[in-house]
């Protein structure tokens, strides 16, 4: 980029120079023509503003040293034209100016549709199915002409694109821009978390910021984003609504740095924005979608300004003792110590106390011919790392009549027990981050992104349905079968229970003090 501005910088300059250049040349045309008259009339008379140097020459004379002058001007102009020349292909044939030119930035200014940059985007970096994924056969045709043109701009090497990725950032650094927050969804059975910071991949997080690159909504460098997250869900957990926030390209150019507020923004300045929760969508791995956005404030922080989350854990009911489990769940309720509820990180937390405001178990829709899911609902302020599902471990070792509900109120009584038991945390997998609750924030999504998430969604609940299917037949054949491999009858043998050993008479881990004490020592 750097070397296209002063290439930009040096052509004004030839130019300017160029200009300058030949009306001096023109001047003296007309002063050739002029001079040679008279001198050869006898009549020239010079004026006091000629060069001292010809002054009191005769007509020849003064015919020679015009002359000479006139071939150094020609001469300096053909040199200005050919540096003209060199730095006009330098500048054409440059990969980063054509990528500028074509870019969503120049959307922006010229007021035409992002989503159409976007699709631009998408044909050239994405496969197929992602890229026109919710889109009508005309808009998947239009998407396939964009494929073509991006193919004669960026050439058929991906080493191209990776190699001006950066220079596409930084073209972006005038555009206009808004504090934005993002509402998002993801199913994580795949991801290695949320945030990207244990370098493991995927993670959500990564494939968010690729598509914010690949549609070309950054603006400036990572560091000017402000970015922020609500929260850092763990491998395996999935979220139904998770909120980041972030600055991103506008369509607005006259939109206020520090008024990005919902009040700011009434419903006809956002139909003129950038269509973010579409535009993201068609780039997104099919496991992620943005299912709203909404302007914020620039001192907004999507974890410092969150008032609660919400966190849901299914489970099959089975046997287990439902009003038991409730029960011993409505001590969770009010400020507590829950450092024996979690993973304890005795480097970075040093307050373990936190406020659960509800507790609920309820069912869901979902059934088996014998059975039924059910979920549990945890609300509070603020959660410790492995909170919920060491919650949710306790919880069921109540519901199996293992454990009394009155080990709720033992465990969290931190005088009394200091040291958190060891015991295995509950599954992952059944655990979702469902929402989290700010003040004065309405998240938004257009008919057409609403439509085309709605269909997706439906899309990927009935691809798992089909999925169920077939594990379902299986275990259908497996339970009919009568035979074994030795022709003996077929008998579920149970294996042998584990016994059970109370929480209390477990083995311990050691205690925050401990912990602090032992990091003290390696200091």
């Amino acid at each position: 980029m750097n070397k296209i501005q002063s290439s930009a910088i040096a052509l004004m300059s030839v130019d300017s120079v160029l200009s300058s250049e030949v009306e001096v040349l023109h001047s003296c045309f007309q002063f050739f023509s002029s001079a040679t008259m008279a001198g050869r009339a006898g009549t020239f008379s010079l004026s006091g503003s000629l060069d001292s140097q010809i002054e009191g020459l005769d007509g020849e004379s003064l015919i020679t040293s015009l002359q000479s002058q006139l071939k150094s001007l020609q001469d300096r102009v053909k040199e200005l034209e050919i540096e003209n020349a060199r730095l006009s292909s330098q500048i054409s044939n440059c990969r980063c100016y054509k990528i500028e030119g074509n870019s969503d930035c120049s959307v922006v200014s010229r007021g035409n549709s992002v989503e159409e940059s976007a699709k631009l985007q998408a044909g050239s970096d994405v496969e197929g199915p992602i890229s026109i994924q919710g889109g009508s056969s005309d808009e998947r045709s239009e998407n396939a002409g964009h494929m073509e043109a991006t193919k004669s701009i960026n050439g058929t090497k991906k080493k191209s694109r990776e190699k001006t990725e950066g220079c596409n950032m930084k073209t972006l650094h005038h555009c206009a821009k808004r504090y934005v927050a993002l509402k998002i969804m993801y199913f994580g059975q795949r991801f290695y978390g949320f945030a990207s910071e244990a370098q493991m991949d995927p993670t959500v997080e990564s494939e968010i910021f690729k598509a914010l690159k690949q549609t070309k909504l950054l603006v400036g460098d990572k560091e000017d984003l402000q970015y922020s997250r609500c929260g850092r869900t763990d491998k395996g957990v999935s979220s139904v609504g998770q909120v980041i926030s972030l600055f991103l390209r506008s369509n607005l150019k006259n939109i206020g740095m520090h008024v990005n507020n919902e009040e700011n923004a009434p419903s006809d300045i956002c139909e003129e924005e950038i269509d973010y929760v579409r535009v993201l969508n068609r780039v997104l791995p099919k496991d992620i979608r943005v299912i709203g956005w909404c302007p914020a404030p620039t001192d907004f922080h999507a974890r410092f300004s969150c008032i609660s989350r919400e966190y849901k854990y299914h489970f099959w009911r089975g046997n287990l003792d439902l009003s038991a489990m409730e029960m011993a769940g409505k001590k969770f309720i009010g400020e507590h110590d829950f450092r024996n509820f979690c993973k304890m990180d005795a480097v970075n937390v040093h307050n373990y106390r936190r406020r659960v405001t509800s507790f609920d178990i309820s069912t869901c829709n979902e059934r088996s011919e014998s059975d039924q899911i059910w979920e549990i609902i945890i609300k509070g302020s603020a959660f410790l790392w492995h909170q919920v599902r060491c919650m949710v471990a306790v919880l069921f070792m109540v519901g199996q009549g293992l454990e009394s509900p009155n080990v709720i109120d033992i465990l969290l009584d931190t005088t009394m027990t200091p040291r958190k038991p060891q015991y295995a945390m509950a599954p992952e997998l059944p655990l979702v981050f469902h929402s989290c609750e700010f003040e004065g924030l309405n998240f938004i999504c257009s008919p057409d992104a609403m439509k085309a998430l709605r269909e997706h969604l439906k899309n990927e609940y009935q691809t798992y349905r089909l999925k169920a299917a077939i594990f379902h037949e299986a275990l259908l054949i497996c339970l009919s079968a009568t035979n074994v491999s030795d022709g003996s009858p077929l008998n579920y043998t149970k294996k042998k229970k584990a016994v059970h050993v109370p929480l209390t008479s477990r083995p311990t881990e050691p205690s925050y003090e401990e912990r602090r004490a032992k990091l003290k020592l390696r200091e």
